[in-house]
């Protein structure tokens, strides 16, 4: 589905990403794990074409895009939930949601998209009329995943879905992406949270300095000494 080769980016005159390359398959969950400041959401910021590519290609279902204005990546078939959530605090759960509907696509489907996000996320169907930006932040992280399933995508991209969240909700963030892959979704997860990210999907890449210092099932990472000496502190 996804195919990035020899991928560089960065910003202005610092390169944080270094002839990057990956792939995932429709239906896989694929993890990029490593630590802050590895380059990971800047990968996925190229991905959603954020950031200008200097170098390589990123190819969606077989159509490089290097060049598609970001606002047309939607319609590519993929979303992303940000870092941080970015959802617009005064405006209501629903509003939220809809803004995730704007393409002509998603929006002939909205209302049964709006049902399946709400049969996915009851608690979101409670605080529908609540103002997002009053809500605690794990019911704000089911919101912008909401948000980004609202289109339909084929590829969801998820940026520290676990970041600033206290311990207990983030085992049911967890548990939520266990939900969504149920549901058949390719997810492609950039994660500092390594033991339970490895939990969920099927294959990982570490990133380190830009780099992609190691790739494998997700088995074979959590099994590695050297993941476990540097990230698992085992």
């Amino acid at each position: 589905m996804l195919d990035i080769k020899g991928l560089c980016a960065g910003y202005g005159g610092f390169q944080a990403l270094f002839d990057v390359s990956l792939s995932v398959k429709a239906g896989e969950a694929i993890a990029v794990i490593g630590p802050n400041g590895a380059g990971k959401t800047t990968l996925l910021r190229a991905i959603s074409r954020l950031i200008n590519a200097s170098a390589g290609d990123i190819v969606m279902e077989g159509r490089r895009y290097n060049a598609l204005p970001a606002h047309e990546v939607v319609s590519l078939g993929i979303a992303q939930v940000p870092e941080g959530r970015r959802l617009f605090p005064r405006l209501t759960v629903e509003d939220n949601l809809m803004m995730g509907a704007f393409t002509p696509a998603a929006r002939r489907h909205y209302r049964d998209r709006l049902e399946f996000v709400y049969s996915l996320f009851p608690k979101m169907k409670e605080r529908r009329l609540q103002m997002a930006g009053t809500m605690s932040g794990g019911e704000q992280q089911m919101c912008a995943i909401g948000r980004a399933l609202m289109s339909k995508p084929k590829l969801l991209l998820l940026d520290e879905p676990s970041a600033g969240l206290a311990p207990v909700i983030v085992q049911s963030i967890f548990e939520l992406m266990k939900r969504i892959r149920a549901e058949g979704y390719t997810v492609l997860i950039v994660e500092q949270n390594i033991q339970q990210v490895l939990q969920v999907v099927d294959r990982g890449y570490l990133l380190e300095t830009g780099r992609i210092r190691m790739s494998g099932p997700s088995a074979e990472l959590l099994a590695s000494d050297e993941i476990r000496k540097a990230y698992l502190g085992i």
